[in-house]
């Protein structure tokens, strides 16, 4: 199924016992985008990536990732949470925890060659070639963060899904990642949850707005909308459909509630 989308959401509902956190979703991913995802807290965005991950199974609706359910396309899949858990105590080098993304694919035995140069490629894609016989337990938490994407990366994943990769980084370190994710979207596809607007708007190709409901805008020169600096507003941007540039929706303001107009209760099912 080399011509479906990477990811496929359709009317899908979610709900935590009685709470609906996502509603009538629908969207499409194509093959080698870089998604941005943007909403507020509560607004469902770390489910809405437990989903894709067959984590979770939706209330109403289906998910298809890779062409396939999400739990069939799981090994095809990377992702790196907000935080990196770990036990300070155990003896465990950087080059070991990278090799650890590629377990999936270990039945019996130890670790290849292939696996350790696979590490390398990794932590080197990251900036943390010359660390990887250092202890884990002994980085920062900025390049913690950068081990546990090269840990994504070591196994080759078809699809990257990131909640929130930079949280625990400088500003600088941020660019820099995102400048990775940028290129890494030209071998595969990106999912990146982010509240960096400026960063998103410099690197992202399209941009998916999570509040209970989500939609999905292309961005560039060639998508249907633009990002732009909305000068009454300070720093905050502006979604600005290309084809109607009348149709501005200041991005800070419209997450503040539920998207296409639904307020309220959700509707019965």
């Amino acid at each position: 199924m080399d011509g479906a989308p990477a990811i496929d959401v359709r009317d899908v509902c979610f709900a935590y016992g009685g709470n609906e956190v996502l509603h009538n979703v629908s969207f499409g991913i194509p093959r080698g985008a870089f998604v941005a995802v943007i909403g507020p807290n509560g607004g469902g965005k770390t489910t809405l990536l437990r989903l894709l991950l067959g984590d979770l199974a939706p209330l109403f609706g289906e998910v298809r990732v890779l062409g396939g359910a999400p739990a069939a396309a799981r090994r095809r899949v990377g992702f790196v949470p907000q935080q990196v858990a770990f036990d300070p105590d155990f003896p465990v080098t950087v080059l070991e925890t990278v090799m650890l993304g590629r377990v999936a694919d270990r039945v019996f035995g130890g670790f290849s060659r292939a696996d350790r140069e696979a590490a390398r490629e990794a932590l080197a894609r990251v900036g943390l070639a010359d660390l990887g016989g250092r202890p884990f337990a002994a980085l920062s938490g900025g390049q913690r963060q950068r081990v546990a994407i090269a840990q994504a990366l070591a196994a080759g994943p078809e699809l990257l899904l990131l909640d929130e990769p930079t949280a625990n980084v400088d500003p600088a370190t941020e660019a820099e990642l995102y400048a990775l994710f940028a290129e890494l979207a030209g071998e595969r596809t990106l999912v990146v949850v982010s509240h960096n607007l400026s960063v998103v708007a410099a690197r992202a190709t399209h941009l998916l707005c999570v509040n209970r409901t989500a939609d999905l805008h292309e961005l560039g020169a060639d998508g249907e909308a633009t990002l732009e600096p909305l000068a009454a507003l300070g720093a905050d941007l502006a979604l600005v459909h290309t084809l109607h540039p009348d149709h501005v929706k200041a991005l800070r303001s419209a997450l503040g509630s539920p998207h296409r107009g639904e307020h309220g209760h959700p509707h019965a099912h």
